[in-house]
């Protein structure tokens, strides 16, 4: 081997014997679960997506420059990453050795610095942008740096994807985490023995499924609200069409959100569990699965239904995203964005069903879904004041916030069974049901399920999501029958 004890001193000032065979590690993909390139991007765009625009800017200077543009905005806090734990074994193995290791990658040095102080296991710990190391640590370039200092056969190394061919090709051994089977074959094809660390990574459409949250397109069924209330059943399958172009394009919302919010959702007793912030799917995929549901569901809606619906449907991406990236860290904005998304999907059945809706019934949804939607902030603040957490990370609510924010509710739930009063007496919803007055015997019941959520909350049975949990809990399934069951009898007398 080829000594260089002052690369080596120069990151942990201590020596080595000159037989132990130094262990390189890379970063993104082998010791991080994830890519700290794509999370730092995630992150920038989160802070101010208008730095969107200097991207291109950014990269025609070359990826080196690229990188360190991106992490003078944003350095992903390394105590959030997600890390492989068979590398960490095999570095403490080697570290009991009296091993030198170090951490080599084509990650900003900053990144890579970070990474190293938090773990404390690196003895020197290199990356993109060191004054050590000229140009973007990656591939061949990477591979000549190593050969040079260390000498080719002279160091073991850690990669992860095909990148790392020219890098195993000089060492003396050379394991691949979760790699797939193209990349084991292409390292047999240059002679390179690889030990495999982890199971084949591929695609994790589990993951990506559950990341999907399908579970939430219950959420899609008011668009069926309008056909339903005007009892036009001849519009059913367009409206079923609007739910599915509804629910494909959540699902990919839903994945945008869940990676602008990696590092809160990290922080988070259960949403760590998450596929992107767990490391169980990366960005990358994330964001192809996202633009492929995008994709389907814009040319469904284009090709299959109204011009209005459609409008509809790119105002909710518009206000999705403007929830995302802005209005869920503002004070009552959050829950107001909240509120009027899921107004607007009765308004999305309306358009696909060219069914006009009665001003009382938007109403209603406003009032009814603003109550819903603080009760989804104080399940969470109740959660925190249970952990002894003060304020949550990503939006601008501390726990002495929930008083205020149960009045708010409360407020709101009780306006919404009045203007359902007023709604039952309009003359023009009047003429669609037999009997209208009917209708008033859904007030009690709305009162007593809107009641015992608030209870719930309180008492910390509330899920994260208010109406997730009336999907699974059986009394409100049962007063959501109740209030179907009363609702048909009303309008009963007309058919009669």
């Amino acid at each position: 081997m080829n000594e260089q004890p002052d690369l080596l001193d120069s990151g942990a000032g201590q020596e080595f014997a000159p037989d132990a065979v130094p262990l390189i590690v890379d970063l993104d993909g082998t010791l991080c679960r994830t890519d700290t390139l794509h999370e730092g991007l995630l992150g920038l765009l989160g802070q101010d997506p208008a730095q969107v625009l200097r991207l291109p800017l950014w990269l025609r200077k070359g990826k080196a420059e690229f990188k360190r543009h991106v992490a003078d905005a944003h350095v992903v806090d390394p105590a959030l990453l997600p890390y492989d734990r068979d590398v960490l074994e095999l570095i403490e193995e080697a570290r009991a050795q009296g091993r030198p290791v170090a951490l080599i990658s084509a990650a900003d040095h900053r990144q890579v610095e970070a990474v190293a102080r938090h773990l404390d296991l690196f003895d020197l710990a290199l990356g993109t942008g060191s004054p050590v190391a000229e140009g973007n640590l990656r591939g061949e370039a990477k591979a000549r740096f190593l050969a040079e200092n260390f000498g080719e056969g002279g160091f073991d190394y850690i990669g992860d994807s095909s990148t790392d061919l020219p890098v195993w090709a000089k060492a003396r051994r050379a394991y691949g985490v979760r790699t797939n089977a193209r990349v084991q074959r292409a390292a047999a094809d240059q002679g390179t023995t690889l030990q495999a660390l982890g199971a084949d990574r591929g695609w994790p459409i589990k993951a990506l499924i559950r990341a999907c949250r399908p579970h939430q397109w219950a959420k899609n069924l008011l668009i069926l609200l309008p056909v339903l209330t005007a009892q036009e059943f001849s519009q059913l399958p367009a409206a079923l069409l609007a739910m599915l172009c509804f629910s494909l394009a959540a699902s990919a919302i839903y994945i945008v959100n869940d990676l602008v919010d990696l590092p809160s959702d990290r922080a988070h007793p259960r949403k760590r569990l998450r596929p992107f912030a767990s490391g169980a799917a990366d960005a990358r995929q994330g964001l192809v699965v996202a633009a492929g549901l995008l994709l389907i569901s814009l040319l469904m809606a284009v090709t299959l239904l109204p011009a209005a619906y459609v409008g509809t449907l790119l105002i909710y991406l518009l206000a999705t995203s403007a929830y995302s990236f802005w209005l869920k860290r503002k004070m009552i904005a959050d829950v107001l964005g909240l509120a009027g998304l899921y107004t607007l999907r009765i308004v999305a059945g309306a358009a696909a069903t060219e069914i006009i809706l009665s001003p009382w019934l938007l109403v209603f949804s406003m009032f009814l879904f603003f109550s819903l939607a603080t009760i989804k902030r104080q399940a969470e603040l109740e959660d925190m004041a249970r952990r002894g957490v003060d304020k949550p990370a990503g939006r601008n609510l501390i726990v002495s916030d929930l008083p205020i924010l149960q009045a708010m509710s409360i407020g709101a739930a009780q306006a919404a069974v009045l203007v359902f009063a007023l709604y039952s007496q309009d003359p023009d919803v009047q003429v669609h049901f037999g009997r209208p007055d009917v209708l008033l015997f859904i007030c009690p019941v709305l009162f007593f399920w809107l009641g015992r959520m608030q209870l719930m909350t309180r008492r910390g049975f509330m899920t994260d999501d208010p109406i997730v949990f009336t999907f699974r809990d059986r009394v409100s399934l049962l007063s959501g029958m109740l209030m179907l069951a009363i609702f048909a009898l009303a309008a009963w007398g007309e058919a009669a």
